[in-house]
């Protein structure tokens, strides 16, 4: 694997059944939401969004996005990635206890130029940087959840 390719993994875990989580996860348009690092979101059709992510550090990842499999009894969401991260990601949806387990996957190569002349040194801090935003995002996630819980509610 070259300096400008990473691979990342992530298990959240979610109090929604798995078919709530994956509609939530497939709207791609609406991760500004509930996830703080997506910064912007412009559907570019029903499947693909153009998103604007920015985490702990000091530069912005803008990329578009569109989903190559869209699998909702399997619990499967992949998305292919252009622009300054090329690759692809993934969700896997699955029951868990009352609520889902959410296992996300992603395989890119950064394109972004900065991030290219910085990946030799700066390697260990992108990849915490990543971490900080995979968390922030399940924290979100949560906080989407409960209020959505507490809206059902009343």
């Amino acid at each position: 694997m070259s300096f400008h390719s990473y691979r990342f993994r992530s298990v959240w875990s979610a109090d929604l059944p798995p078919d709530e989580a994956f509609d939530v996860l497939a709207d791609l348009g609406g991760y500004p939401h509930w996830w703080p690092e997506v910064r912007h979101a412009r559907r570019i059709a029903e499947d693909a969004a153009e998103l604007r992510c920015r985490s702990l550090l000091p530069y912005d990842l803008v990329f578009q996005t569109w989903h190559n499999a869209r699998e909702p009894r399997t619990g499967l969401l992949k998305a292919d990635l252009v622009g300054d991260l090329e690759g692809t990601a993934s969700w896997r949806v699955q029951p868990s206890g009352t609520g889902s387990r959410l296992v996300y996957d992603q395989e890119v190569t950064v394109r972004k130029p900065l991030l290219r002349g910085l990946s030799p040194v700066a390697r260990p801090l992108l990849k915490a940087n990543h971490e900080l935003m995979m968390r922030s995002g399940q924290r979100g996630l949560r906080a989407y959840v409960a209020g959505f819980r507490a809206a059902r509610r009343r």
